[in-house]
């Protein structure tokens, strides 16, 4: 029987200024240039992520599937 697998976004796991900046800090030491940019866009989407939240008033955390 084959696993059911879900999506991961690692956006939704950086949840902290100090997260941010350790996810950017092991990216640029790849020295993989499309991985930082990579990088950076998960990191646009988690800054994304934690405004609305905070505008919202509602919490980053999704619900257990």
């Amino acid at each position: 029987m084959a696993e059911k697998l879900s999506t991961y976004d690692p956006a939704e796991d950086l949840g902290s200024e100090e997260a941010l900046a350790v996810f950017m800090v092991e990216a640029f030491e790849t020295n993989d240039a499309a991985y930082i940019a990579h990088a950076l866009g998960v990191v646009a989407r988690a800054k994304a992520m934690t405004q609305i939240a905070t505008e919202t008033g509602l919490s980053r955390e999704r619900p257990s599937c």
